[in-house]
């Protein structure tokens, strides 16, 4: 078995998917939009070029998910978060330098009693990582 984040989005999923990607060295494999069929008579017209779903993958193996909540479910993320597991400091600080621009930062990267580096914080569209970088052996 293997999970896999579905995050939604209140209507900038293409945006973070996108910005994903380059972050992750990803690619996305599969997109959908809300106006494409057999959709398109069932959504309003505003709605057609938002995400129903789309996939990225990166070259390590990481897989996420994610869509364009309709406003009335859309929630804004919480009791979660992505947890990125790395064993490479300078990556960890990359990765981190990034995601982290424009969001909110609940406890900047740093080095712990447990972790070479450690960070919780969201990103620019509200996503909630966790950044934990192993101490070396």
């Amino acid at each position: 078995m293997k999970a896999n984040p579905y995050l939604n989005f209140d209507g900038d999923c293409a945006e973070a998917f996108r910005f994903y990607a380059e972050v992750f060295g990803g690619t996305i494999d599969m997109e959908m939009t809300h106006g494409g069929p057999p959709m398109a008579d069932q959504v309003p017209a505003d709605w057609h070029d938002k995400i129903m779903h789309i996939q990225m993958r990166t070259p390590d193996g990481m897989t996420l998910m994610g869509s364009d909540a309709p406003p009335a479910y859309f929630k804004t993320p919480q009791g979660f978060a992505v947890s990125l597991q790395l064993t490479d400091p300078q990556e960890a600080e990359r990765i981190y330098t990034a995601l982290s621009q424009d969001g909110e930062i609940g406890m900047a990267l740093q080095k712990t009693f447990w972790a070479e580096r450690f960070a919780m914080f969201s990103d620019r569209f509200g996503t909630p990582w966790i950044i934990n970088c192993e101490l070396s052996a």
